[in-house]
């Protein structure tokens, strides 16, 4: 269950580009700045991304919580906002952060290196899959 966040005070020149899910969210792609480390993804909607691009810290929607949660409050594992981008689309943000301590909340320093999946050995040697 979601439930729909208050109003917000995004910039309306950026709340006019984003393209957002039917509820309103963006995935947010939280990125440690200088190695380049994909760290987790969460959500924002406008709000949550206008506290982000304000206070230096990520914010997210919860969508199970239908609340606002700043990374780190609770946990210590603060994402310091260096950067802000959207993609080509206007769907997504990437947020460069200096991540201080883990970002999954499993205690993993990412949420993506927890369960690899194998690669075919056609897809490993760069083999086009066949048609069906």
């Amino acid at each position: 269950m979601t439930s729909t966040p208050p109003p917000s005070s995004l910039d309306p020149a950026i709340a006019a580009r984003l393209k957002r899910s039917a509820d309103g969210l963006v995935p947010a792609i939280a990125q440690q700045y200088d190695t380049g480390e994909v760290l987790m993804l969460g959500w924002m909607d406008d709000e949550a991304l206008h506290r982000t691009l304000t206070t230096g810290r990520c914010t997210y929607w919860s969508r199970s919580r239908g609340e606002y949660w700043v990374k780190g409050d609770t946990s210590g594992h603060v994402q310091w906002v260096k950067s802000v981008a959207l993609d080509c689309d206007a769907d997504t943000v990437l947020v460069q952060v200096d991540q201080v301590g883990a970002a999954c909340h499993t205690g993993a320093r990412t949420c993506f290196d927890a369960d690899l999946l194998a690669l075919s050995q056609e897809a490993e040697d760069g083999i086009p899959a066949r048609d069906q």
